[in-house]
């Protein structure tokens, strides 16, 4: 498909915005400490975004300290080394932490807070720990993570490391990809979400926004900080002070939508090519130039306003500026989780179901008044609204794949069925 130069201009905008935005975000700085496999890596791959350690830039900065980064996350994880090694070589990588901390303090490379793993089903922890614990805690906040935590020896280790009272900030137990029990049955992954939670209340306010961006643990909670500032901008762009203009003259919307997606994608930090933006917004607003995208976004909306009237000729309020906005905001912010999810879970997505996605979902939210759009339960759980989302783009994509043919669906069944007969004899 072929688009106009404008068309791409404003594509092109879009994602310059959403880098800048980016960019401008001061980086959060993290403290991941603990012994050599006891899964920081595994932690660092499913809380950020890009599996960042085994895709970030890892830079030696000390001896036994590396730092990870990676451009476009607005992250910096310093990983520790050695602390299962002997014990002079533990009190050099103890002294590395500290001059990090202290050489940093007051700078842009401030270490924000620590994450100290400990494998839950170890069940013990060094005295050298404790007082490494202690003494990091007294400079930084700190969050005991205790990760593969299964069972109940995980819960009652944290219960006596809580009994400590150790001067840290939090103890998550974490299991942070799901763990095979049997064929039968696979215990879920949890605790990612308390972690990010935990971490947002620690954290200074200004970063907030970039270990949102950097986080893929909790959509939902991007979703609904995306939600709150569409809510903020819209209110300030199409409230009181804002002068009804001519359908003619819709194309000067589009400034302000622009710099509503761009800040909503920089809100998910999700990595969207050029295509991915070009069919999200073809499905609201075609392929022509600004001005033609501006008409076509009103023009479509009017058909689905409750008591819009026609556009022809019309005015365009401030109301119904503020529903066609947010209706876009808010189909743009369902879609982003949808992709996000699908990203989460190593899927690609399919653009043509996508662009069908954005059309139905903006269709469905411009018959919302403001009130019923600001209470759109954003969950993945069963009856939400970004779960429905989510089901439908499944339901899309089942129905466009071919019929699997039925002798494919029962012999690894019948295969399945011989292994265990065979297993028990």
């Amino acid at each position: 498909m072929k688009y106009s130069k404008n068309k791409i201009n404003v594509i092109q905008e879009i994602l310059d915005k959403t880098e800048q935005e980016v960019e401008n975000m001061e980086p959060v700085n993290v403290l991941v400490a603990g012994k050599t496999g006891v899964g920081k890596s595994t932690l660092i791959n499913h809380i950020f975004r890009e599996k960042l350690a085994d895709t970030g830039i890892g830079k030696p900065v000390t001896k036994h300290l590396r730092k990870i980064t990676k451009p476009g996350i607005p992250v910096s994880l310093y990983d520790t080394r050695g602390l299962e090694l002997e014990q002079s070589i533990q009190k050099q990588v103890k002294k590395e932490i500290f001059e990090l901390i202290d050489q940093n303090e007051n700078t842009s490379e401030a270490i924000h807070v620590a994450y100290y793993c400990i494998q839950a089903s170890s069940s013990r922890i060094e005295d050298i720990e404790l007082d490494l614990i202690s003494d990091v805690a007294n400079k930084i906040p700190v969050i005991l993570v205790l990760t593969q935590a299964i069972g109940k020896p995980a819960e009652e280790f944290r219960q006596y490391l809580d009994n400590m009272n150790l001067p840290i900030a939090a103890i998550q137990t974490v299991l942070a990809e799901p763990y095979e029990i049997s064929e039968d049955f696979t215990l879920p992954a949890f605790g990612l979400k308390e972690l990010v939670g935990k971490t947002l209340d620690l954290i200074p306010k200004d970063i907030k926004r970039a270990f949102t961006n950097a986080q893929q643990a909790d959509i939902e909670r991007k979703a609904k900080e995306a939600r709150r500032w569409a809510t903020r901008y819209v209110a300030s762009s199409f409230g009181v002070g804002f002068i009804p203009i001519p359908f003619s003259d819709a194309s000067v919307l589009v400034p302000m939508q622009i710099t509503l997606l761009a800040h909503i994608t920089a809100i998910f930090g999700i990595s969207l090519d050029k295509s991915t933006i070009v069919t999200i917004v073809a499905a609201v607003g075609g392929t022509g130039s600004a001005t033609y995208l501006g008409k076509t976004i009103v023009a479509n909306a009017f058909k689905f306003i409750p008591g819009a009237g026609t556009v022809v000729g019309g005015l365009i309020s401030g109301t119904t500026a503020s529903i066609i906005t947010s209706a876009l905001a808010l189909s743009y912010i369902e879609v982003l989780s949808v992709i996000s999810a699908k990203d989460k879970a190593g899927e690609s997505i399919d653009l043509s179901l996508i662009e069908n996605l954005m059309k139905k979902q903006f269709k469905k939210n411009l018959k919302l008044n403001r009130k019923e759009l600001k209470e759109k339960d954003l969950e993945f759980e069963e009856d939400s609204d970004l779960n429905e989302a989510l089901t439908e783009y499944n339901q899309d994509k089942q129905q466009k794949e071919p019929n699997i043919p039925f002798y494919k669906k029962v012999v690894p069944l019948l295969k399945k069925t011989v292994r265990i007969y065979k297993e028990k004899k």
